[in-house]
């Protein structure tokens, strides 16, 4: 997997594709580590950073890196700074009135409860290819690209939400045991090593990331909202979905779709 870091043109040949046609090795990776216990784990590669998993990858030199503890040294080390504009899946997933349930619960039993939310969202994102950009507060972003999740990286988003929403207990006889609305958004966006040759970050960024959040925002709890590119190049894989309005950040209407659990 180890590449030279080389020019920009070249670097961006690199990631494009990595991104759009995927690299086998890392394809190998993904399904041996998604076996391994031990998160959290590397955004790239999935490699196992605790437990016994991370014991063993560490002999291997792939223990967390200096310059960004959420990748593995292998992938930091190895993929140049820079990226690619392609075509990709975003999901964005939130507790709903966490405030709420952090005054219920304390401290201590809220901190217990968003570990389990990491550990739960972490477990079904990679099953599902994603690759899991961000664990901040209350919220989980993840992002699925053709090189790692395969040509069907949008259904793979569609069908992590929902296996996501069951893991949550939403759709089941117990029911919920976390409040969750989900939102997912399809586009062009930047997708890569992000910072300095001190720091780098590999993250997506871009239109379909923001529109993502968005609908995330107005997802009710057991709620899996689809934007509207996500749902026009899904619509017919998937069950009837039930049209609703959402106000976009200027104010006005915007469609979106709300898909079923079952």
């Amino acid at each position: 997997m180890a590449q030279p870091r080389d020019s920009g043109a070249e670097a961006a040949a690199i990631w494009r594709k990595t991104l759009t046609v995927g690299h086998p090795p890392l394809t190998i990776l993904h399904k041996v580590f998604r076996y391994l216990p031990g998160p959290p784990r590397c955004k790239i590669c999935h490699n196992p950073f605790g437990g016994i998993g991370g014991r063993l990858c560490r002999m291997v030199n792939m223990a967390p890196s200096r310059k960004n503890p959420q990748l593995c040294a292998l992938c930091c080390e190895s993929l140049p700074i820079g990226g690619a504009e392609v075509e990709i899946a975003v999901l964005f997933a939130d507790i709903r009135d966490s405030t709420g349930l952090a005054q219920r619960l304390g401290p201590t039993e809220f901190a217990a409860l968003l570990n389990r939310f990491y550990d739960t969202a972490t477990e079904v994102l990679i099953r599902h290819e994603a690759t899991i950009d961000k664990l901040i507060g209350d919220e989980v972003m993840a992002f699925f690209v053709p090189g790692f999740a395969g040509p069907g990286y949008r259904k793979a988003a569609a069908d992590a939400a929902r296996a996501l929403m069951k893991a949550f207990g939403h759709g089941t006889g117990p029911g919920p045991w976390l409040p969750v609305g989900i939102g997912i958004e399809t586009g062009t966006a930047f997708v890569g090593n992000v910072g300095s040759e001190d720091y780098a970050d590999f993250t997506a960024l871009g239109d379909p990331v923001n529109a993502a959040a968005h609908i995330q925002s107005a997802a009710g709890p057991g709620e899996i909202l689809l934007g509207e590119h996500a749902y026009a190049a899904l619509g017919t894989e998937l069950p009837p979905c039930r049209s609703r309005a959402i106000a976009d950040k200027s104010g006005r209407a915007l469609q979106v779709r709300a898909l079923a659990l079952d």
